[in-house]
């Protein structure tokens, strides 16, 4: 660790001394309150993630079209699957027996699994909610499948991650307000069993995996302070900010982050909000004070050309790239850039060659990593403030919401 690094070590609330998920403030938040940046360093079984950090999306036990080696090489220190999508297939009890999701995929560092909260939202004309859980039409082979906040942690049990998410009720940011207090109100409900349900699995298992909680409340103050405050309650080794990164606007974002954050200051654990996945939404959302984010967006772009530059978004597709020499992005080492032109991807993605898919997807994500470990980079150095301008003008311009449907 460098100098000058202020060190704040604490422990989760779920088992202080022993508890799977560790959690360091490394540099504060400035004094002056001119943001609420933080530099943090989050131990998990399975290895070390530096934050604020973006996680890859693998739904399927694979960040489409990668080898781990890509995920590595990107600067990957954490990833995401899916709970729903790897229950119907392969089924996680076949992962169990196999080893468990990190041995399954080969893959040897931190592992997030959701809850299949998202697929809540993502596969409403597909699902009925109760009291009890969901069910789901399975988009597999049509049959009923059903998940419950207890049955959603003994998935997530099985498949061994590092970080299990409990099972909550997400709806749009715009919905009604009596749509939204229903479903915040259930969200806790199911929080409080799923908590139940962990535990047990602890004790019967010696199951090492952390739980995060999840925020809800939509774009209501008044909703979202109670959320916050409910969740942060709990024994959660770490608070997840859900209900945005859907049809809300940055701004209103920000309002909902604004009231969400400062309750949680002196709060121990990592914060992570959910599904934001574009350069200059996550450097906001960074100033506000999150940890942790995850989004299919790098990876959904890149399998339609896009890929991301300093201050652009290119297409790959048009002409004008046809006959370009250029690497995507100069100052870019990622396998792409490092041995390819713009010509030679623009030509793949014509071609329909899957090699564009893989080449595309390995440069957004390392232009994602590299522009997290720039904002780390400016945080320790406690020279944010006049690092904005800079970072701002490479944050990639023209976000699209990752919001329905389509899995990474």
């Amino acid at each position: 660790m460098g100098r000058g690094y202020r060190r704040a070590v604490v422990a989760t609330p779920a088992a202080a001394g022993s508890s799977p998920a560790a959690f360091e403030v490394l540099v504060p938040p400035p004094a002056d309150g001119t943001n609420r940046a933080r530099l943090g360093r989050l131990e998990l079984a399975h290895g070390v993630v530096e934050t604020p950090q973006f996680m890859p999306v693998g739904t399927n036990a694979s960040v489409k079209a990668l080898h781990p080696d890509d995920l590595d090489a990107a600067g990957a220190t954490i990833i995401l699957a899916n709970t729903y999508h790897l229950m119907l297939r392969p089924g996680h009890e076949r992962i169990q027996r196999l080893g468990g999701l990190h041995g399954f995929m080969s893959w040897d560092r931190p592992i997030l699994t959701d809850s299949g909260g998202f697929q809540v939202v993502s596969l409403a004309e597909s699902r009925v909610i109760d009291e009890d859980g969901v069910t789901f039409r399975s988009h597999v082979d049509g049959s009923l499948q059903r998940l419950t906040p207890q049955s959603a942690m003994e998935v997530q049990a099985s498949l061994g991650s590092d970080v299990a998410v409990v099972l909550d009720h997400p709806v749009y940011p715009s919905s009604p307000r009596e749509v939204v207090e229903d479903a915040t109100d259930r969200t806790h409900r199911w929080a409080e069993r799923s908590l139940a349900a962990h535990r047990r699995l602890v004790e019967d298992r010696g199951l090492g995996q952390a739980t995060f909680g999840v925020i809800q409340g939509g774009l209501e103050p008044d909703l979202r302070e109670r959320s916050t405050r409910f969740i942060a309650g709990l024994p959660f080794d770490g608070i997840n900010i859900g209900g945005l990164a859907g049809d809300e606007t940055p701004g209103q974002r920000r309002e909902a982050l604004d009231v969400v954050i400062p309750l949680l200051d002196g709060d121990p654990r990592p914060r992570y909000l959910m599904g934001l996945g574009s350069p200059d939404d996550l450097l906001d959302a960074v100033l506000a004070g999150v940890d942790l984010f995850d989004s299919v967006l790098p990876t959904r772009v890149a399998r339609t050309g896009q890929v991301w530059v300093p201050g652009a978004r290119l297409n790959l597709r048009n002409a004008a790239f046809l006959d370009d020499p250029r690497p995507i992005q100069e100052d870019c080492g990622c396998l792409a850039c490092a041995r390819f032109s713009r010509a030679y991807i623009a030509h793949l993605f014509r071609a329909r060659e899957l090699l564009g898919y893989r080449l595309a997807t390995c440069h957004n994500l390392t232009f994602t990593l590299d522009f997290m470990a720039r904002i780390r980079a400016a945080i320790a150095a406690r020279t944010l403030p006049e690092s904005l301008s800079e970072l701002r003008l490479r944050a990639s311009r023209g976000s699209d919401s990752a919001l329905p449907g389509e899995p990474a």
